[in-house]
């Protein structure tokens, strides 16, 4: 499963975990991508789409007009 918000293009980043002693180590933060069914009122049906969590108060904020065109092209 890839991490990648579908809507706002999001994926894992690479950083430092650094200790109380100041050691670095490298780590890999992920996304907060969730898998969501959201209903399109357009198409009549529903969609399976992995979003991330400011992805999914964009489409709770704006509807899902966004996301139909992104699906579209798809």
């Amino acid at each position: 499963m890839s991490k990648v918000c579908i809507l706002t293009g999001k994926k894992h980043q690479y950083g430092n975990t650094v200790s109380h002693a100041n050691n670095h180590r490298r780590t890999r933060f992920e996304p907060n991508i969730q898998a969501k069914r959201i209903w399109l009122e357009e198409e009549k049906r529903w969609v399976k789409v992995k979003l991330s969590a400011k992805a999914i108060k964009i489409i709770s904020k704006r509807g899902t007009a966004e996301l139909a065109k992104l699906l579209q092209g798809k």
